[in-house]
């Protein structure tokens, strides 16, 4: 590849896109509420939720020093990262910590790019971490999934207008920030009648000695703090 198509693939990926038209941001904000709120839809979008909640332990397990062994994905929506190492401290407590406040997290960080026009630079580092994430996946229905949200990213960013890969991109990232809110109360919900023994907030209580009830109250303020923060970016507020 010589030096012009490379300074064209730079400026294609790190460059900054014009900023999509209102309607399209409220638009994308609706279509990504469409696939959250009713039942019948939230079943099938949990699982990119899932996506996020998982690489979410995988890469704080290996930030924190442990072997990350691998990532499954089950089509009930759940999902299961084995890493070893210390069963106590602190970087089992962060990994185990990571999982809800991957997707309202990774929604807001989009929404940071997003506001810096980076339209291109999102698609792209999505597709990387999908790719990355990939790797680890340890079940064919997990691989299907991932190959298959990844291939949609990848799909956009190279054969869409400029038109279309801003709606995916909002579309995705108000997505993130509205579904990253609706597992905590979901899990507060199995909780409350009894369910939901061996969920991050109970492990977290066994780890920490801190009450499961004051996890979910983190899991809850890191998810609307990013919502409220990822939406104020996204409608230019």
């Amino acid at each position: 590849m010589d030096s012009t198509a490379l300074g064209d693939l730079w400026d294609r990926v790190f460059g900054v896109q014009s900023d999509p038209d209102s309607w399209l941001v409220i638009a994308t904000a609706v279509a990504a509420l469409a696939v959250v709120l009713p039942r019948s839809a939230w079943r099938f979008s949990r699982n990119a939720v899932t996506i996020a909640h998982e690489g979410g332990h995988g890469l704080v397990a290996l930030l924190t020093g442990r072997r990350l062994d691998g990532i499954r994905l089950h089509s009930d929506t759940s999902g299961l990262t084995v890493s070893r190492g210390k069963p106590t401290g602190l970087g089992m407590i962060l990994t185990a910590a990571a999982g809800y406040p991957a997707p309202p997290l990774l929604g807001l960080g989009g929404a940071w790019l997003l506001a810096a026009n980076h339209i291109t630079l999102l698609l792209w580092l999505a597709t990387a971490l999908l790719l990355v994430m990939l790797v680890m996946i340890r079940n064919a229905y997990g691989v299907l999934t991932v190959v298959l949200t990844g291939g949609a990213f990848l799909l956009v960013s190279w054969l869409t207008s400029s038109t279309v890969q801003a709606a995916f991109a909002y579309g995705v990232v108000w997505f993130l920030l509205l579904g990253g809110v609706r597992p905590a109360f979901e899990l507060q919900a199995k909780r409350r009648h009894g369910g939901a023994a061996d969920s991050d907030a109970d492990q977290l209580a066994r780890l920490t000695h801190v009450a499961p009830a004051m996890w979910l109250f983190l899991f809850h303020a890191v998810s609307l703090c990013s919502l409220v923060g990822g939406a104020r970016w996204l409608l230019g507020l």
